[in-house]
């Protein structure tokens, strides 16, 4: 536990690979993956490699700002979504920067549109970094 900060339910993060800046993240210990609300996904091949491009909309406040994105795809993945139906996600590998700390995490790409948050930070991208506090939000930034 060494090392470890203590965050809230809901943090702030940026996807500097996706240049998204001051995103809104909730911060889910029940979730194994991290996810990503994206809209109009893709595929094409780039170097003989398998890349998608989608739509974000990095304004929880603002939807109608939208913001076209590529990304190499690391590998699909089954998940059990929060409505427990099962779908198969596209998994991207993302830097997440917090509270100053950056590193690599995976990242599922999924229809969160009915959700609050447009990201959900998941046990594997937080493994090491953090110790949650569910009872606060904003423990890293000070934000209200």
């Amino acid at each position: 536990m060494k090392n470890k900060k203590l965050i809230g339910a809901v943090e702030v993060c940026d996807l500097p690979q996706l240049a998204i800046s001051e995103l809104n993240v909730r911060v889910d210990t029940g979730a194994a993956t991290s996810s990503l609300h994206v809209d109009n996904i893709e595929e094409f091949t780039r170097d003989e490699t398998l890349w998608i491009r989608f739509d974000i909309h990095p304004d929880i406040y603002n939807v109608d700002t939208v913001v076209r994105r590529e990304a190499e795809v690391f590998g699909k993945k089954k998940v059990k979504s929060s409505t427990a139906t099962r779908e198969k996600r596209y998994v991207i590998l993302t830097d997440i920067i917090m509270d100053g700390f950056q590193w690599r995490i995976q990242l599922t790409l999924t229809d969160r549109s009915e959700m609050t948050y447009s990201m959900l930070l998941g046990r594997e991208g937080m493994s090491g970094h953090f110790i949650v506090d569910p009872e606060y939000d904003y423990l890293l930034t000070g934000k209200d």
